[in-house]
């Protein structure tokens, strides 16, 4: 039978999606369900050692997010909105798939710049929508570099912003994780269940032997994109690049304890490695994870779940509903319990929200 898109679906008041992050990332709050007992228990971040033990293992994305909105004028005048998606370093310097407003007002050969920054032309239109554009800077300096310097943190849209420079700087700092590694700046989006820890908790999860690895996946604008089908099964998941370091690998395979996933890029990376591999490779795995996770499927390399609170109809929701109760559909009617619940005690919602951990 179908799965029908509308069973994931609820409402949320507007108030309770989150517009900023907590004044510190540890004191967001946790809502920890023990699917062993059925229940529910609501805390704070910080106190997530007391969940976890020794020979646990915290399996993390360590993107990072590139500031990848670019602000521009068409030699008209006219504003021009570049958003930087991917490199497509094959068809040459500094050029990316890019998706660039208006686009009606942006045909083959038109061009647009930032002052002395940088002037890009619009190579190509691309049938998913996107635009493939050529920058050119001084020096040929990449685009990336331009974009560290002047470009917005990609938000998503339900978080708005005025453009301020206070904004902009809080929203570079807060829309990272403290993990992130700035040599994988491959992420227009962040994996926001990481945006909870603290070095102080990193620390505090490390001496009590919770040990940590590492996956790397560039997350990308499908993780925001909604099931709009009316069944489940129709929907053509997004597919997103990922790196499993050997190390990692191993940890997956020889871990004694639990097998803790930070966020739901996390998650595909790690089963979609697993649904081709059955033991470690000697050289860094590197994938394109086109796997959409959706009830009644099972898991074969996550124990525990960390992971915020995700839009209705969303992709996310589906795979949370599915490690509620791997290999049954009765994680659909829990989702919609557990968030009523959140809902009820005005939890935050969304990327800059509040986490729930799965046990």
């Amino acid at each position: 039978m179908p799965l029908p898109t509308e069973l994931f679906d609820y409402t949320l008041p507007p108030n309770l999606v989150a517009q900023t992050p907590a004044a510190r990332r540890d004191q967001s709050r946790l809502l920890v369900v023990d699917r062993a007992s059925h229940s529910l228990s609501h805390h704070i971040f910080a106190d997530l050692p007391q969940f976890l033990r020794a020979t646990d293992v915290l399996f993390r994305n360590n993107a990072s997010v590139l500031p990848a909105r670019l602000l521009a004028h068409r030699p008209t005048g006219g504003a021009v909105e570049c958003f930087l998606l991917q490199a497509e370093p094959s068809r040459g310097t500094n050029i990316w798939s890019c998706l660039v407003k208006p686009g009606r007002k942006l045909p083959v050969g038109e061009t647009f710049s930032h002052g002395t920054a940088f002037t890009a032309e619009i190579l190509a239109k691309q049938d998913d929508g996107c635009a493939l554009v050529k920058f050119f800077t001084e020096n040929n300096t990449p685009i990336t570099d331009v974009a560290n310097r002047l470009g917005q943190i990609p938000l998503p849209p339900y978080i708005e912003r005025e453009g301020s420079a206070a904004e902009r700087a809080q929203d570079i700092e807060r829309y990272q994780t403290v993990y992130a590694d700035r040599a994988k700046q491959v992420a227009v989006a962040a994996p926001t269940a990481g945006l909870h820890f603290t070095p102080e908790l990193l620390t505090q999860l490390s001496d009590l032997g919770v040990a940590t690895a590492e996956v790397t996946l560039h997350v990308g604008l499908g993780t925001f994109k909604p099931i709009a089908a009316a069944a489940v099964e129709e929907h053509p998941i997004h597919r997103e690049l990922y790196e499993l370091p050997v190390t990692t690998q191993h940890a997956l395979f020889s871990t004694p304890g639990r097998r803790v996933a930070v966020g739901t890029t996390t998650v595909r990376s790690v089963e979609d490695f697993l649904s081709t591999h059955t033991t470690a490779q000697d050289h860094t795995h590197v994938g394109e994870a086109g796997i959409f996770i959706y009830p009644p499927r099972t898991f074969r390399g996550v124990d525990a779940l960390i992971t915020n609170f995700h839009q209705p109809r969303s992709t996310l929701l589906c795979l949370v509903s599915a490690f509620l109760t791997p290999g049954s559909t009765d994680g659909i009617e829990w989702i919609r319990d557990i968030y009523a619940e959140a809902i009820a005690r005005e939890y935050r919602f969304f990327s800059y929200g509040d986490a729930m951990l799965i046990l």
